[in-house]
């Protein structure tokens, strides 16, 4: 089984500073709640405006890859990412709100690109037969970003005398963004392009895919999914700190634990878990576990709260990868077109948190998790119920010319 080795260990680093623009969020909203003296509405502007670019930018994106190929796009995503990242400087001498939210608008604009290019990229970067495992190994990198990134970011944003230098690990990131972005210039990784036949537009895919009706369900469910992933990353350091009376320290020090259980169990349901029980059952009972775990820290104070909270990494870890592949499962040639629509569906992630931010400021942290609660609901439903096989061709056309 043959790789091409090097523009994979590019994409890894890349993947690594994806991991760690992720995480972030989850630092800097209860930092900025703090520094600029926000309520919990205010403050989830930063995952609006980070999860937004996901209903904006994807057929543009298309297009970009569609002219450029994949290396000048991952260029152009890079620089991009970096620009946000860079952005924060000003944002903390100017000590304005408003260009942080550019900053992580700007930065997920080039995450987007990533995202969308990265993957099928990085499949026709060896053999088909090692595809798979070409995505499952960079996909790790972020991973580590996830679990890594708490505790760095944290002590590089507090100063020995204790003020707050937010732009800090931002500008760090953005410089390690730039001299990725000189070695993919400079090195002899592939120029390639999208099949022309992969070319769509939205209300194309949203026709077609009426023939695969567990498609859309998926897109239903990852909705509501990356509107969970985000609001319980996002609020998790201002529960342990308001119900449970943490100091930052130990509030990063649980969300690091978080991250670690969800870059573990990832690992252990790809190589192990998912060999013994199908995909749709783990979601479900990964999504039942999560469901009661949430109801537990919202209405009661078990002793344990932190390690339960912490625990929701465990099922969240396997979720996002298995939902995607359960929705474009035997869809065939529509593969790719299926997967352009769940992209749609990360916009998720810019509805759900404002509506816990409004739970938060009238009835407390906890109450607001019912919010990624009643997702978890959702997503075990359609786990359950709603991951049936497309419909046959004929199906299809009796079913429109009845319609």
């Amino acid at each position: 089984m043959k790789h091409q080795y090097r523009p994979l260990i590019l994409l890894c680093l890349m993947f690594l500073t994806v991991g760690a623009m992720f995480t972030m969020n989850d630092i800097l909203l209860p930092i900025v709640m703090d520094y600029f003296q926000l309520n919990y509405t205010q403050a989830t502007l930063i995952q609006v405006s980070f999860y937004i670019t996901y209903i904006i930018f994807p057929v543009p994106i298309a297009w970009i890859i569609h002219r450029f190929g994949y290396k000048i796009s991952l260029l152009i995503a890079l620089l991009t990412s970096a620009l946000g990242c860079l952005l924060f400087i000003p944002a903390q001498i100017l000590e304005a709100y408003g260009i942080i939210l550019l900053a992580i608008f700007t930065l997920s604009t080039g995450i987007t690109i990533i995202n969308v290019a990265a993957n099928p990229f990085t499949t026709l970067l060896g053999d088909p037969e090692g595809a798979h495992i070409r995505i499952n190994f960079v996909q790790s990198f972020s991973r580590i970003g996830y679990a890594a990134t708490p505790l760095i970011a944290s002590w590089l944003i507090y100063t020995q005398s204790g003020d707050i230098r937010f732009y800090f690990p931002y500008m760090l990131i953005g410089l390690v963004i730039l001299v990725i972005t000189l070695l993919i210039y400079f090195s002899k990784m592939p120029s390639m392009t999208p099949p022309k036949e992969d070319v769509f537009s939205i209300s194309g895919i949203i026709r077609q895919s009426r023939k695969y009706p567990h498609l859309l369900y998926g897109v239903i469910a990852m909705f509501f999914y990356v509107g969970a992933e985000a609001s319980t990353a996002g609020f998790f350091i201002p529960y342990l700190r308001t119900e449970l009376g943490f100091s930052l320290t130990e509030a990063v020090g649980y969300l690091t634990l978080y991250y670690v259980f969800a870059a573990i169990m990832g690992l252990i349901a790809a190589v192990w878990i998912l060999k013994f029980i199908s995909a749709h059952r783990l979601v479900g009972i990964f999504g039942t576990y999560m469901v009661v775990v949430y109801l537990i820290c919202i209405f009661s104070n078990t002793g344990f709260n932190e390690y339960l909270l912490a625990s929701l990494g465990l099922g969240l870890s396997i979720m996002f990868p298995t939902l995607f592949s359960l929705a474009i499962e035997d869809t065939g040639n529509f593969a790719g077109r299926g997967s352009a629509l769940l992209n749609f569906a990360i916009v998720g992630g810019a509805v759900f948190t404002p509506i816990q931010g409004l739970l938060a400021d009238n009835y407390g942290v906890a109450v607001s998790y019912m919010v990624p609660c009643l997702c978890f609901v959702v997503i075990t439903l359609y786990a359950l119920y709603f991951t049936k096989k497309p419909i046959t061709d004929r199906q299809f056309a009796l079913k429109m010319n009845q319609s």
